[in-house]
């Protein structure tokens, strides 16, 4: 090469690349090279692992199995959003003319896909209340067309914490693969697989990633099933970038210690809401949702939380408050909200790290 032309283009890509990194380097490329046919055909053979980053990047391959490693699954696979992951699970065990059993009180953007979406794929939704298990068991016996049950760990925004082991305990008499949204628990909490649990799917946006500044999800669990679904994640689109993998990545390190600073946070502030709301929180985890009196102004309490901002998610550093009524159930209808409890009165609060006297100090001048 001689050409500035030529060498501008590249010199930088032919350095030989020995250096030893402490964190895992980005690999922010969107194929990778080959130095032969025989080297080409050779990946096709099974003996190369990276072709095109939609297939398979270093970066979105660790976050799978990062997260497969704190789950004690075998298996892992990263998409672009928690959506893509529950999405990416559910077809790798249902198809056409299949149905799935959900709790009714999951996450307003799950029971959307659920109802909405799933219905043009030919798959058959059936939505129950999980605290009645009668209601489960009855459901499938009368549908054995049902090969899904999918649940959340801690549901949004009500906080029911799900008894995963009595829904395990349904795989051996109805035939049935169980998947379970772990977002708000974490694998700080809990561990679904290692329960029995088939996939286990995050929105990684949260808790994982922990800053606020990533969309991302990861499903783990079942390794044959793992393989059907990074499957669709390719053949849909539903990949993950390899930077938004790698500042997942980066904010895992510190789940544990943000982890244990937000719970206890959080029941700190469960308890200074007593007697000032109905509080939900089940002991565990970072989020606290409350219900305002009838004599509160929704509106206004929202506008005196200072430094609290409004968000329509959760699980950053910063302590934050949503609307679920205006923002994660909006898409539902006024009977769907109803059924479940989501009123024009609910808040649902993600403690962040501060100091716990400054947010119950900007919590308590809202109510006043």
């Amino acid at each position: 090469m001689t050409s500035i032309e030529t060498k501008s283009v590249h010199t930088a890509t032919m350095k030989e690349r020995t250096i030893q990194s402490k964190v895992m380097p980005l690999y922010q490329t969107s194929a990778f090279s080959f130095s032969s046919l025989e080297e080409l055909e050779g990946y096709y053979e099974g003996n190369g692992t990276y072709l095109y980053s939609r297939t398979a990047n270093p970066n979105t391959d660790a976050l799978g199995q990062t997260v497969a490693d704190l789950e004690m699954a075998p298996k892992g696979v990263s998409a672009s959003s928690g959506t893509s992951a529950i999405l990416a699970g559910i077809l790798s065990v249902v198809k056409a003319g299949d149905h799935i059993l959900a709790a009714q009180d999951v996450y307003g953007g799950t029971f959307h896909l659920l109802k909405e979406e799933l219905v043009l794929m030919g798959i058959g939704v059936h939505f129950a209340d999980f605290s009645n298990f009668s209601e489960i068991e009855q459901l499938l016996i009368d549908m054995p067309e049902i090969k899904l049950v999918f649940s959340e760990s801690i549901t949004n925004p009500f906080l029911r914490m799900e008894d995963i082991e009595a829904l395990c305990q349904l795989k051996s008499t109805y035939d049935v693969r169980i998947m379970i949204d772990n977002t708000f628990a974490t694998p700080y909490t809990t561990t679904p697989y290692s329960l029995g649990v088939d996939l286990v799917a995050h929105s990684a946006t949260k808790y994982l990633g922990g800053h606020s500044d990533v969309t991302a999800g990861v499903l783990v669990g079942d390794a044959e099933l793992i393989g059907i679904a990074e499957k669709r994640v390719v053949n849909l689109g539903l990949n993950l970038s390899p930077f938004e993998a790698w500042l997942t990545i980066r904010g895992i390190k510190t789940l544990a210690l943000r982890m244990k600073t937000q719970t206890e946070n959080a029941q700190a502030i469960a308890a200074f809401l007593e007697g000032k709301a109905r509080v939900w929180y089940p002991g565990a985890g970072a989020i606290v949702s409350f219900e305002l009196p009838e004599s509160v102004d929704v509106s206004e309490f929202f506008s005196s939380l200072g430094w609290i901002k409004i968000v329509p998610t959760l699980a950053g550093v910063e302590t934050t408050v949503s609307y679920p009524y205006g923002t994660s159930h909006r898409a539902l209808s006024a009977e769907e909200k109803e059924k479940i409890g989501v009123t024009r009165q609910v808040v649902r609060l993600s403690a962040g790290i501060e100091g716990i006297e400054d947010i119950l100090e900007q919590l308590g001048a809202a109510f006043v």
